[in-house]
């Protein structure tokens, strides 16, 4: 999902197809770029498609280990936190080039930004302050000598190109689906466009050696034939991510830990674009075990759309003592599948369906008396902010003045958010008072009646441990502090 937007699911259609035919022209001059010093890759065949998710089943990747296997049986790595999501590095190529990347729970491709002079980010200008980010350098293949590109008879290019017309690329490239789910096709996987709620990316499939780290940076795990998205052009993604989705494209799925899990603990915002602070994610047999003080939900299954999104039933909200009760559509599909709440590291901020969303917001009123602070309201697009008083101009306010709210998930899973995932302050105090907005948000009218019915966003996992326990198919959840979270 795309990391500097509010929502995923709606976007205009003309916008997407002119930028990604923008971003396509663009790529063509990049990937000549890129893949001159490989022979086998001097004639491309470019065209548009669109990318969906699928349920592919793919064969566990072989692995090499520095050290014994009991040390490959789980991966961790540092996550730092940037003005609107959470990034880790990944070591790719040989020898490894260190990349910086969105850790995104709601998509499944993993791509990097290639070539340190032909990637090209359009409408990206509001990312050049932003240190963390622009220090992120592309991935160079004509730098790794294991560098390669994928083939048409590679399952991952059959997930990426899910269609059958005339307009897909593999089709264009003489290799029809049937081709495809065949293995018949020995052509290089042709370029794709993979579409996330605001941006797109314009890339070719690569495989290189992924290097993974276990609980000290000492003890590491090649991982041969890693496969990823080489992204040449992009709208509005101006750094890589790396997919944690349930599909056979995921980093988690490649590297064999579907049948495991992985957890993380977010960092507040409070520490957003600091380098010298971070906290872990584990990915493996850490990320499950020894997790008995954990609140588990279980994960819910779409019958039908989205299988590769990571659901939860969502019962009420409660804020301060008053409970509100959700739509069905929050716990369970319709007979579409439809409904249920995902939860997402690549949305910023939780959203909520109406009617539902305009009576929380309606609870939040009657509790709060600070006056409304209607400008801000007007220039931040938040429903529902305050001027809060604070003592010697202190950002924080009065915190312990505003009501908690807390989530009540399927299974009596009940989790209180600390009160920095609710509101926060838009900007410095003035005259003993800050403005604070309610960082909630309503799905827009098109999302309501099409995939999941409600998000719970980035912003509010912060400072909990989340535990996705893919063996026992359910979540948990812990308040923690993720600053001082032990990396074992």
């Amino acid at each position: 999902m795309s990391l500097c937007i509010t929502t995923r699911f709606h976007m205009s259609l003309f916008l997407l197809v002119a930028t990604t035919l923008i971003i396509f022209d663009k790529f063509v001059h990049a990937t000549q770029i890129l893949y001159t010093h490989d022979h086998h890759h001097s004639s491309l065949v470019l065209a548009l498609t669109y990318s969906t998710s699928t349920t592919t089943t793919i064969p566990t990747p072989k692995t090499t280990s520095k050290r014994p296997l009991n040390y490959a049986d789980h991966m961790t790595e540092p996550l730092k936190e940037v003005r609107d999501g959470y990034i880790i590095s990944l070591n790719l190529g040989t020898p490894p080039q260190i990349i910086q990347v969105y850790l995104d729970t709601g998509s499944d491709l993993t791509w990097v930004p290639c070539g340190n002079l032909s990637f090209d980010c359009i409408d990206c200008n509001d990312y050049k302050n932003n240190k963390l980010l622009t220090a992120s350098i592309s991935f160079s293949p004509s730098h790794s000598s294991s560098s390669l590109r994928d083939s048409c008879s590679s399952p991952f290019c059959t997930d990426i190109h899910s269609s059958d017309n005339s307009f897909d690329t593999c089709t264009i490239a003489g290799c029809s689906l049937t081709t495809l789910l065949r293995s018949t096709c020995y052509r290089p996987c042709p370029p794709f466009a993979y579409t996330y709620g605001e941006g797109v990316v314009a890339g070719t499939l690569t495989r290189d050696t992924l290097r993974v780290h276990a609980t000290t940076n000492s003890i590491s795990r090649d991982i041969p034939r890693f496969c990823f998205g080489c992204v040449g052009s992009t709208y509005r993604e101006p750094i890589g991510i790396a997919g944690f989705g349930k599909g056979p494209l995921s980093l988690p799925s490649q590297l064999g830990f579907l049948h495991k899990g992985f957890s993380h603990c977010f960092l507040p915002f409070k520490y957003a674009n600091n380098p010298n602070i971070s906290s872990p994610l584990f990915v493996g047999d850490l990320a499950i075990s020894s997790k008995e003080y954990m609140q588990f939900t279980p994960m819910l299954k779409s019958p039908i759309m989205y299988p590769n999104y990571y659901y939860i039933g969502l019962e009420a909200v409660t804020v301060g003592n008053v409970s509100t009760a959700p739509q069905v559509t929050l716990r369970e599909f319709d007979s579409f599948g439809n409904g249920g709440m995902i939860i997402d590291s690549g949305t910023t901020y939780t959203h909520l369906p109406e009617p539902f969303y305009s009576q929380l917001l309606s609870i939040l009123e009657s509790v709060i008396n600070y006056p409304r602070a209607t400008e801000v309201e007007e220039r931040s697009g938040f429903d529902l902010c305050y001027r809060i008083p604070c003592k010697s101009n202190n950002i924080l306010g009065d915190e312990d003045e505003l009501p908690l709210i807390s989530f009540h998930f399927l299974n009596n899973v009940s989790i209180t958010l600390p009160q920095g995932n609710c509101f926060y302050a838009m900007g410095a105090p003035s005259n003993y008072s800050v403005a604070k907005c309610l960082l909630f948000q309503s799905m827009d009218d098109d999302d309501e009646s099409d995939g999941p019915a409600g998000v719970f966003g980035s912003f509010q996992q912060q400072n909990v441990e989340v535990v996705y326990d893919l063996d026992k198919e359910r979540i948990g959840f812990q308040v923690a502090d993720c600053a001082n979270f032990p990396a074992l």
